[in-house]
């Protein structure tokens, strides 16, 4: 059993504890509270019980990553650690990332340090269907055990990334009508194998289409790539035609058409705005969007697309957020709770609550400012990362 005493602990459930405790056991919280609530004469007691004094610095949920490559694009790797866009084919849904996530990559030990928990991670946007994002811890080394969810999503495209890739093979999609016409089709065609399934149980699966079912269900969303804001308006349209769930990453041009993505009903996952503005389609991209979308009440998320910028400045691209006008409250749930939600895990990740998974940051400040330091990461109650200089464990 772990056990954080004298925390100043913001839950992300609407109840924070200026000089608070959480207890952790079999990876989940089993207690939360007021000091004034907590045995520490018992706690100490007993040997089994490993504590932490968080001596009033913040104690807050794990940041969550709601989108991001890490792993799949390798860093220090080049092309040998690059598996993040299966570019000779436009549609490819039956693709899973973790397949190719490597949890040896260096950025797993940067998220950790920076108290990052959890991560969205996915293929990248080369193809119009891109393949299955999942939902995984950030401290492991087998794939398969730090799964949260899996399949988590399903990768689409819009824009420039499938266009320029295409037609600079001499194929399709070459244009913005062919994106969304080679969607469209592909959505026709996983919808008749469905009707096929639901009339005949017995039907043989077809592995190509087999992994829409979920989609199609609302289960899990399509995850869109798109900045601009027609491309947004492309993708709310093509997912209104056929009834389907989706969040709307990148979002760069939101701030243009608010109203509509409002009266849409799709979260936003917004960034990555440290990046430089290397794409016409980025030209108005600015640390306001995720502001103004949040105060419209759109549920918004901040990302860093790692390795388009750095996952461990996740924390501090929600500060740059904040600069421009979000609230520090949607600040700190934008890189928590929000994030959760939208990646359909906040059942298990995003917020402190007793039956929650006890994945827990603890920092001497703000994280969402640059000079404030990691103390210590904690993923289903297990230490994974300790500033040896700050003297916490008891």
């Amino acid at each position: 059993m772990l056990v954080i005493i004298h925390g100043n602990i913001k839950t992300m459930e609407g109840r924070d504890y200026a000089d608070g405790y959480i207890q952790i056991e079999h990876g989940k919280i089993t207690a939360i509270g007021d000091m004034k609530e907590c045995s520490q004469e018992k706690l100490r007691s007993d040997e089994h019980v490993q504590m932490i004094d968080a001596r009033g610095n913040l104690v807050m949920p794990g940041i969550m990553e709601a989108h991001c490559h890490m792993g799949i694009t390798e860093e220090k790797k080049g092309m040998e650690g690059d598996d993040c866009n299966e570019n000779v084919d436009p549609v490819t849904p039956y693709l899973r990332a973790i397949d190719a996530i490597n949890p040896m990559d260096d950025a797993f030990h940067d998220a950790i340090k920076a108290g990052i928990t959890s991560a969205m991670i996915g293929p990248g946007s080369s193809n119009v269907v891109g393949g299955q994002f999942a939902v995984l811890k950030t401290h492991g080394r087998c794939i398969d055990q730090m799964i949260v969810k899996a399949p988590a999503a399903m990768k689409v495209a819009f824009g420039e990334n499938p266009k320029v890739n295409y037609s600079g093979q001499g194929t399709s999609p070459a244009t913005r009508m062919s994106i969304a016409a080679k969607l469209r089709e592909e959505l026709e065609r996983a919808r008749e194998y469905e009707r096929k399934v639901n009339e005949n149980p017995e039907t043989t699966p077809d592995f190509r289409y087999e992994c829409w079912l979920p989609v199609l269900s609302g289960e899990i969303p399509l995850k869109a790539h798109a900045h601009r804001a027609d491309d947004i308006l492309t993708a709310i349209r093509v997912a209104k035609e056929f009834g389907l769930k989706m969040t709307l990453d990148h979002c760069s041009e939101g701030h243009l058409i608010i109203d509509e993505i409002r009266e849409s009903g799709f979260p936003a996952i917004v960034g990555p705005d440290m990046a430089s503005r290397n794409k016409i389609e980025v030209r108005n991209m600015a640390f306001k969007t995720a502001g103004l979308l949040s105060e419209n009440g759109i549920l918004t998320a901040v990302t860093t697309d790692h390795p388009v910028s750095k996952i461990q400045f996740l924390p501090i691209c929600a500060g740059l957020a904040v600069k421009e006008g979000m609230s520090a409250e949607d600040g700190f749930r934008s890189i928590t709770i929000n994030a959760a939600r939208i990646c359909g895990v906040d059942d298990r990740v995003g917020s402190l609550a007793v039956g929650k998974d006890g994945d827990i940051a603890i920092f001497n400040g703000n994280p969402m400012e640059v000079f404030t330091k990691t103390l210590c990461t904690i993923i289903e109650g297990k230490i994974v990362y300790y500033d040896e200089e700050c003297g916490l464990l008891c």
